[in-house]
């Protein structure tokens, strides 16, 4: 009887005061993190607490938004132990070598003849194996521009081919932050989330590579390398002993993956693999491995390029995405339980009745968070909390839309002049973001394939069960 009484004292929130904590959170997130660079935990919390102010002129008790809270929390739990495993599993891999070895090998595949193509790929595989585009941007990259410089090749197309590339292994490797997040967002799984994007990943980097291909025909010049590249692999064969044994933490986790077993059981086997592995030939103590997988492995090789790429990983590294996720998912589980989404769902469904209207719905929204806020997490969490419920009444699998944020969100903001990735890279690299931006073909092309995708209902894939975080949904 209380309840229903309560609930008769809930007022239908109209669609301008849907839309108020929405307006909040753009112009809070546009200026104060657009302009003013402040961290967006807290001004998620402020536009969670303008949404709270709606939610009790509504008439909702500060416990009924709570318990909102706590219910959209819930939901992200399972994708959230699995950041914390992937914190833990980037510092074992790093620790054992099974990392070092990948880039090691990967530099070997280096080739100034063709520059383009060259300088994509081993950026490609470098922020694959680290699940790091700005760590990769800012070792393996600026050695690229410096062969670039070397072999005259226009620095625009090169810091292009390198952000493309990077950017490109980021959004696929399972180290990945953003990789993590998306299905987060989604309410997805993460391998189900990266199988689901090669799809549309891997023909963009093709056709990207194609491009480079001949563009770049006449750019480089058989017999010039760069030193740095050079002292990069002397570096990491002088630091780690390498054996064809440390493929085998790799080896676990794709085969959790494949097989579709659970993910997390797999990903702590590998650890512990690693764990041995590093004690066995890197000589690790288990005191130092404990605090690696805490705080993140810390390299001492004496060369501060290698250092600045190795040095990652711990269940601390993935604290501030976790805090920006439960920031947001507060955001979204007052909307949710004062029914504002419902209403802003409502209107934004109207427009979205067929799967090609929802499909550019939400890349034109991703895009467009993307463009207010720079923030690659943001432009994912954002478009995935409020179109969730869209893709479930249209019975879509929950890992199309998070194939679709981070694709047309995470991965176009380096492209964003005003975005921290995008100052980031054109400070680091001496290129503006002006300059790689029309070159960085895999990014658009990305997007253009999820718009064709969407409009023909290739890929787009049917929802299998209720709870999508399981692997093989």
């Amino acid at each position: 009887m209380t309840e229903t009484n309560a609930t008769n004292k809930h007022r239908k929130p109209g669609l301008l005061q849907a839309c108020l904590p929405l307006a909040a959170m753009a112009l809070l997130l546009g200026i104060g993190y657009g302009i003013f660079h402040l961290q967006a935990q807290v001004l998620l919390i402020a536009a969670a607490v303008s949404a709270g102010l709606v939610g009790w002129r509504l008439g909702y008790t500060w416990e009924e938004m709570q318990q909102g809270i706590v219910e959209s929390v819930r939901k992200a739990v399972p994708a959230i132990l699995i950041m914390l495993c992937v914190g833990m599993l980037i510092a074992a891999w790093m620790a054992s070598g099974t990392i070092p070895m990948l880039l090691y090998y990967g530099l070997k595949l280096v080739s100034p003849r063709f520059f383009l193509v060259t300088a994509c790929a081993v950026c490609s595989l470098t922020s694959l194996a680290t699940g790091t585009s700005w760590g990769t941007i800012g070792t393996i990259g600026v050695a690229f521009i410096g062969i670039a410089q070397a072999l005259q090749v226009p620095l625009g197309p090169a810091a292009g081919a390198i952000v493309a590339g990077a950017y490109f292994g980021d959004k696929l490797s399972p180290f990945s932050d953003i990789t993590n997040l998306a299905p987060i967002a989604a309410g997805s799984n993460l391998f189900d989330n990266i199988r689901h994007m090669l799809w549309s990943a891997v023909p963009a980097w093709t056709a990207g590579l194609a491009v480079y291909f001949f563009m770049g025909l006449g750019y480089g010049r058989a017999g010039i390398s760069s030193p740095q590249i050079g002292m990069i692999r002397a570096g990491l064969s002088g630091h780690f002993t390498f054996h064809i044994v440390l493929l085998l933490p790799l080896a676990i986790v794709f085969w959790f993956a494949v097989a579709k077993k659970p993910v997390i059981p797999g990903m702590m086997l590998s650890i512990a693999t690693a764990g041995i592995l590093a004690a066995w030939l890197q000589r690790a103590t288990l005191v130092s491995l404990a605090r690696f997988l805490s705080t993140g492995y810390t390299a001492d090789t004496g060369l501060a390029d290698i250092d600045r790429l190795i040095s990652r990983g711990g269940i601390m590294s993935m604290m501030e995405t976790l805090l920006i996720a439960l920031a947001a998912f507060s955001f979204g589980g007052i909307m949710q339980r004062t029914g504002m989404l419902a209403v802003v769902l409502e209107r934004v469904t109207r427009l979205a009745r067929r799967v090609w209207s929802l499909t550019l719905t939400t890349v034109v929204t991703a895009l467009t968070t993307a463009l207010i806020t720079g923030s690659s997490y943001l432009a994912m969490l954002i478009p995935g909390e409020l179109l969730a419920p869209a893709f479930r009444k249209m019975d879509l699998a929950a890992k199309n839309l998070s194939r679709i944020v981070e694709e047309a969100g995470a991965i176009m903001v380096p492209l964003i002049p005003w975005s921290m990735a995008g100052v980031y890279i054109s400070g680091i690299l001496g290129v503006p973001v002006t300059a790689f931006l029309p070159f960085a073909f895999m990014n658009y092309f990305s997007v253009l394939l999820l718009v064709l995708y969407g409009c023909t209902g290739f890929t787009m894939a049917r929802r299998r069960r209720e709870d999508e975080t399981q692997i093989g949904s």
